[in-house]
């Protein structure tokens, strides 16, 4: 494994990183690493689950649009 060494880390953001790490009871690095992996390894949807979020979405939205509501929406900035 990689080591990586972090340097000039404004106070205030590593102080929120200790704040989580504490929280979520984990040591600075393993909360660094943490975040590192939710950024940059982000967990993968089945198609399944990207349907249901959608429809769980699509229900607590009350606005309705139809196709051409959409269309003109995208083409008024191209204009």
């Amino acid at each position: 494994m990689a080591t990586v060494t972090f340097k000039n880390i404004p106070d205030d953001l590593y102080e929120q990183l200790k704040q989580a790490a504490n929280a979520h009871h984990r040591s600075v690095n393993s909360e660094l690493i943490h975040c590192l992996e939710k950024t940059y390894k982000p967990t993968r949807l089945s198609a399944a689950e990207l349907a249901n979020r959608a429809g769980e979405l699509r229900r607590r939205v009350a606005v309705r649009l139809d196709t051409d509501e959409i269309t003109a929406a995208k083409n008024q900035g191209r204009e």
